[in-house]
């Protein structure tokens, strides 16, 4: 049988055993790939293989261009950002074709809110070349839906980083399994 064939209970028994996928599988793979060392639901095994699809995904989204997989760039973001208890910004650096230069947490906040200073993300893109950038943040609530304040932030990073000829491509908002693209709802 293929591994695209398996159940989800099989490939999890064959990553860490049966008697352990038996004791952690509840029919959802989010509560398992997310949990925090120390809960019942944490294994090394899970944490590790989840670190590999992270970078794998980071090695597909360097290779090509960023907005020809939204969906890969999205996952990325959603394996990056979940799972924290305070909220997170980062910002993918693209160059001119669209192609990862970096990705960077550039601020933390609170369980509600993040301080985000539009003259720090400035001086990355200059000090990076970018042509493009791609903004995320979660919400760990686990509601991915944007704030006001969040559409408001969108718009004044773009103002912002339109001085110095680099476009926002996309915001995306991170919550439970979920992410809210402002290109794809038209906010940008």
């Amino acid at each position: 049988m293929s591994m695209q064939m398996r159940s989800n209970a099989e490939l999890l028994a064959m990553l860490v055993g049966k008697r352990k996928a038996d004791k952690l599988f509840r029919n959802t793979l989010v509560s398992l790939f997310f949990a925090r060392e120390g809960s019942n639901k944490y294994s090394k095994e899970l944490a590790a293989a989840k670190e590999l699809v992270k970078r794998s995904l980071n090695e597909e989204i360097q290779q090509l261009d960023a907005l020809s997989s939204p969906a890969k760039v999205a996952d990325y973001l959603k394996l990056t950002l979940m799972g924290y208890e305070h909220e997170v910004f980062i910002t993918l650096f693209l160059d001119a074709q669209n192609r990862l230069i970096a990705t960077e947490e550039l601020f933390r906040g609170t369980l509600t809110n993040t301080a985000v200073y539009p003259r720090e993300i400035v001086k990355r893109a200059l000090l990076l070349n970018a042509g493009n950038v791609i903004f995320a943040h979660n919400h760990p609530s686990g509601l991915a839906t944007p704030s006001h304040a969040d559409k408001v932030l969108t718009e004044t990073l773009k103002q912002a980083l339109a001085l110095i000829d680099v476009k926002v491509l996309d915001h995306l908002v991170i919550g439970d399994a979920a992410a809210v693209s402002f290109a794809e709802s038209g906010w940008l």
